[in-house]
């Protein structure tokens, strides 16, 4: 672990962890950006949505964004990250994860935790469309678990040149026990709410749709009634739609934890020590951590917070941070 270069200094009125979490989300203004979308049409007949921003040039630096649980590219610190990379000359690209992007998806699966195979279809593509940009990705929360897996499995062969992965679920089991106590209990509640009515839209679309083979699949998990915490979701929803055989299989398969010491590519880890999601105790250890990794962990930030400056005039330190350090790695 080390001191990040620039410090982060939480906003004055800002120090708590659930404040820090909720202000994107509830209080950030949005800008909202114009962006042109690309579907990318996987090998299994279904779709990724890609929102692209930024300079046209075959070789301005490229980066592939990677939105948290429930999120979208118009989530506030895509759209923030999106507006900082092109500031510095830099392209951009924001993936939706399936049934993410304002439609559902195709088929009866959808997104996890785990999902590293889209990501690299998602990647493999961006080389084909721009094989002269150096190519890197941002993950937040969700997102950045996927894109840790991805680099700890596909080690020198990442096609990227540089990562960087925000606010880290990295043992799923213990991040769906964290989320279940005290204030976090309302981040659960909120994420139950919003995977449900992604279920519930699917079906309706399925059934709107005529998708028989797709509506007997969803009807095989049983009721959507009655789950409040990730293990109910990740047992009876996640595990079955994907090839797991329940929850603890997905969160042992899926925590990037365990794929850290295979990571080839430069990567920047940044975490908040009081991050009301993650535990402590669920960060690796500086001995998991291969040479070319590198851990920030700030004492404050929340998740996917690290708001600073002044309630008048907030600053957003992830979008300073993240494309200095890109920066650093010696492309554009």
């Amino acid at each position: 672990m080390s001191a990040a270069s620039e410090p982060f200094i939480p906003a004055p009125g800002l120090g708590n962890p659930h404040l820090q979490t909720l202000w994107g989300p509830l209080w950030r203004k949005s800008c909202p950006i114009d962006r042109e979308r690309e579907r990318l049409w996987l090998e299994d007949g279904d779709f990724l949505d890609l929102d692209w921003y930024g300079p046209h040039s075959a070789e301005a630096p490229l980066v592939l964004v990677l939105h948290g649980l429930t999120g979208s590219s118009n989530s506030p610190y895509v759209t923030g990250l999106q507006q900082a990379l092109n500031d510095q000359g830099w392209a951009s690209v924001a993936l939706n994860w399936r049934g993410c992007s304002g439609e559902p998806n195709l088929l009866p699966r959808s997104y996890h935790s785990g999902v590293s195979e889209d990501l690299a279809a998602a990647l493999t593509h961006l080389r084909t469309r721009r094989p002269l940009a150096p190519l890197f990705a941002v993950g937040y929360s969700l997102g950045g678990n996927v894109l840790l897996k991805h680099l700890g499995e596909t080690g020198s062969d990442s096609q990227l040149l540089g990562a960087v992965a925000v606010s880290v679920p990295f043992r799923l089991d213990q991040c769906a026990d964290r989320i279940g106590q005290g204030f976090s209990k309302f981040y659960q509640a909120h994420f139950m709410r919003e995977m449900i009515a992604y279920m519930r839209n699917k079906q309706r679309q399925f059934q709107h749709d005529g998708r028989q083979e797709g509506l007997a699949a969803l009807a095989a998990l049983g009721s959507l009634d009655n789950m409040r915490t990730f293990w109910d979701f990740d047992g009876r929803v996640t595990a079955p739609l994907h090839g797991f055989s329940d929850a603890a299989d997905y969160y042992r398969r899926a925590s990037s934890r365990y794929f850290m010491a295979g990571i080839k590519t430069p990567t920047l880890l940044i975490q908040a020590a009081d991050d009301p999601f993650v535990f402590p105790h669920s960060l690796p250890a500086p001995e998991e951590l291969s040479a070319s990794t590198r851990l920030e962990l700030h004492a404050r930030g929340g998740h996917v917070g690290f708001v600073d400056g002044t309630l008048r005039r907030p600053g957003y330190y992830l979008e300073r941070r993240i494309p200095k350090w890109l920066a650093t790695l010696g492309h554009g």
